[in-house]
């Protein structure tokens, strides 16, 4: 059977293994900065290592494209933005991860980038943008409004303008089970593998692939410039992780669902967000005081930053320093593999109390 026809659940599980007589059948953790000086490998900030690779490996099999690794998400981010030159506009959705858009802001600060914000539902303005940008930065489901943007009609509009800007996707939420955005037109996609990937809140690691092995060349070396390398012990935890990614995200997004539609119905929320698939649910309260109330109140679901761990966690965004323009009474809820009857029960007396 070739490797080409596996699925996406059986590539999250079979990729990257060491093959031939007498391998391990996981890969090790090569914990070594440098090699010996008669092979290809010789410092590993520049050459990388085999845990990495073998990481790399199997995200850029789900994702369809080259993987690198890197020490965070935002050093994702970090490193697409240090290959933009001086004065390049980006456009960034509004709503939208608060480290990235810290991170572009502090690069306006500086001079260095200029920023357009845009709606993220908004197709037409990002047809605009598409047309007089460097870089759109897509991100979707959008974080923590739960937002999609069509990321096809997006590409679509940039690939048709003579200088084309670069399309890169944050695709955190949805991982490379729920979409594969260079399928869909983007050049590169990023993930913070500290999220789902890993999905035990246990490690710092971020991802960016691309099917242009140019491109590929240039993140690598800005990585390594950077110094945004992954430890070794993390690369191997995320790889870990990546292998039971497709029956958690399965298991937990059921539970999401069921939740989403039970908070539909209940009296004390105001809205739901949910996109349709996934671990997050975003739901509204009458304002920022209710909120509170119901993240104190919780027992089983614990009040704290992040997503997509085993754990359900909930978090009042707009608390969050620059998150201040979110919905004051929006929760955001990654939702984990607990018992859905024991977190229903959790939440109902919450709000009943908030």
């Amino acid at each position: 059977m070739d490797e080409n026809d596996w699925s996406p659940r059986t590539r999250a599980v079979a990729a990257g293994r060491p093959h031939g007589d007498g391998e391990p059948l996981n890969v090790p953790i090569v914990a070594a900065s440098n090699f010996d000086g008669n092979g290809e490998r010789a410092y590993s900030r520049n050459n990388g290592t085999q845990t990495w690779e073998a990481l790399e490996e199997a995200v850029g099999a789900l994702e369809g494209g080259r993987a690198t690794a890197f020490a965070s998400g935002i050093a994702t981010a970090a490193a697409v933005f240090d290959l933009l030159p001086v004065g390049a506009e980006v456009a960034v959705p509004r709503f939208s991860y608060a480290g990235t858009r810290g991170l572009l802001e502090h690069a306006e600060r500086a001079g260095r980038l200029r920023v357009r914000r845009i709606e993220p539902v908004d197709t037409d303005a990002w047809t605009v943008a598409a047309a007089q940008v460097r870089l759109l930065w897509l991100e979707s489901p959008t974080n923590p409004t739960l937002d999609l943007i069509d990321i096809k009609a997006v590409a679509a509009a940039a690939a048709t303008q003579r200088e084309k800007p670069t399309v890169v996707v944050d695709n955190t939420f949805a991982t490379p089970l729920g979409q594969q955005p260079l399928n869909l037109g983007a050049d590169v996609v990023v993930h913070s593998a500290t999220k789902l990937i890993g999905g035990h809140s246990d490690l710092l690691l971020g991802l960016t692939v691309t099917a242009d092995k140019a491109l590929a060349g240039e993140l690598r070396d800005a990585r390594a410039r950077n110094g945004a390398t992954p430890g070794a012990l993390e690369a191997w935890l995320a790889l870990r992780g990546l292998r039971t990614l497709p029956v958690r995200l399965a298991e937990q997004s059921r539970t999401a669902a069921l939740l989403a539609e039970r908070l539909a119905g209940h009296p004390a929320v105001t809205r739901v967000r949910y996109p349709g698939d996934g671990v997050m649910v975003a739901f509204e309260l009458a304002g920022a005081e209710p909120a509170d109330r119901l993240c104190r109140g919780l027992r089983l679901i614990r009040h704290a930053t992040s997503v997509g761990g085993v754990e359900s966690l909930v978090e009042r965004r707009a608390a969050l320093a620059g998150d201040e323009h979110v919905p004051a009474g929006l929760v955001r809820f990654s939702v984990g593999l607990e018992d859905p009857d024991d977190l229903w029960r959790d939440l109902r007396q919450a709000l009943e109390a908030a």
